[in-house]
């Protein structure tokens, strides 16, 4: 790759993650000796945010590169690919503005890192770009921000605690914590949700390509859970994490698999935690409602037009306010089980070990996404040369898992927390 290029470029720069974005890139830039460069439609909307972020930084932004480039423009995304090591994608949805930008960076040289939750775009870009990718030694890296980060390092590293064991079965638990003044998210996430469930009946043919041999069966399963129920040990109500943190981690354990870096598959089950059941009850409700709108257009229109509305505000134009980012969390505990020796015969055993970690970091959309976003940059730059694999679509567990991305993370405000690790599970596994 050649010398002259950008170690970073932050494409969607004016965009509302992108805003936050340049912050994290600034910081991290200086601190890791890296250059970058902006990169947008619109010049002066680029230069209003870089020129907002030196008064909130506190450091001169107002020389850093811009780029013109425009998702519309085929030409000028290949000019923005030729100038960067790293293309930071925060143009969302990926469904609609994610393929060009892969296209014109794996064929200009340019690893490609995005944010993206979308497992249609993400399944979609493995099936047509990874061969592609292998053979130009180009990375594509998708959810690098709260999707799915935290889920695929939180699972690596409560299986690290494992320590000469092996880690078979995991449950995720994420919370979201507001402060005083409550808590929203932009609109850009909830069109995103809003264009994956109307299409999700895509993902079966994808899969059936992407894998046409079943996974190998899980040697032991995870107690049958209530959509809505109660766990004991948390003292909380829980309901499946709506995410792309199952998904991500079920192609990161095929490629493993298939690579002969995992014995066995391990079972992943992700649950958020409501505020209460009152609370549970009413995202059930959203639930039912939302996904009977999206199936059909009329639906789809009054959703995307009435976001705030439709979401009881959770959703809304202009996403949170600074004081709202500044009030919020979150948390994400892992509870592993397995066993305290490796052993590849495990007939008539049950798993005879319980590891709980924790994930706390800030507020997890335009805080902590950020520093997901540019801290798995920064360990590729740093851990290109000693990667196994030399180019192609991954998951960030496939590509971080021997990497220095926990530690990072931990230095920038993400705590990773051992709470418990001792022989023996209870009987309901909770």
């Amino acid at each position: 790759m050649s010398q002259n290029r950008y170690d970073l470029v932050l494409f969607g720069a004016s965009g509302f993650t992108g805003h936050y974005t340049i912050d994290e890139v600034s910081k991290v830039a200086e601190e890791e000796n890296l250059t970058w460069a902006v990169a947008g439609r619109n010049m002066n909307k680029l230069q209003k945010v870089l020129s907002e972020a030196s008064v909130r930084t506190g450091k001169n932004l107002d020389d850093i590169p811009i780029i013109i480039a425009d998702v519309d423009s085929a030409a000028s995304l290949e000019e923005m690919a030729k100038q960067a090591k790293i293309v930071l994608n925060c143009v969302g949805p990926y469904r609609f503005y994610g393929e060009a930008v892969v296209k014109a960076c794996i064929e200009n040289g340019a690893h490609h890192l995005d944010i993206s939750g979308e497992p249609q775009f993400l399944e979609k870009v493995q099936l047509l770009y990874n061969a592609k990718a292998k053979e130009n030694n180009v990375f594509v890296i998708g959810t690098v921000g709260f999707d799915s980060i935290p889920a695929e390092m939180g699972i690596e590293y409560t299986k690290q605690q494992f320590k000469d064991g092996e880690m078979t079965n995991v449950e995720s638990f994420v919370e979201f914590h507001s402060g005083p003044e409550g808590s929203a998210v932009n609109t850009g996430t909830f069109e995103s949700a809003v264009y994956g469930l109307a299409h999700w009946n895509e993902l079966k043919s994808l899969r059936k390509s992407l894998y046409p041999e079943p996974m190998p069966k899980y040697q032991y399963r995870l107690p049958k859970r209530s959509f809505l129920y109660y766990h004991n040990e948390l003292k909380k109500w829980c309901l499946p994490f709506p995410g792309s943190d199952k998904s991500v981690f079920y192609r990161t354990q095929r490629e493993l698999l298939d690579k002969k870096q995992m014995e066995r598959p391990i079972e992943f089950n992700p649950y958020f935690c409501p505020l209460n059941l009152c609370h549970a009850i009413g995202t059930i409700f959203f639930g039912i409602i939302f996904f009977i709108l999206t199936n059909f257009s009329l639906g789809r229109s009054l959703l995307l037009k009435y976001p705030h509305i439709v979401s009881f505000g959770v959703f809304r134009k202009g996403g949170p306010t600074k004081k709202q980012i500044d009030g919020a969390s979150f948390s994400m505990t892992f509870i592993g089980h397995g066993f305290e020796k490796f052993e590849k015969d495990r007939s008539g055993q049950k798993p005879n070990k319980k590891v709980i970690t924790k994930i706390i970091g800030p507020e997890p959309g335009y805080v902590a996404t950020p520093i997901f976003m540019v801290q798995s940059a920064v360990t590729l730059i740093r851990n290109e040369s000693k990667l196994s694999q030399k180019g192609g679509v991954f998951t960030p567990g496939v590509i971080f898992k021997d990497t220095d991305l926990i530690e990072r993370l931990q230095r920038d405000r993400i705590q990773f927390i051992t709470v418990s690790s001792g022989s023996g599970t209870d009987k309901k596994q909770e």
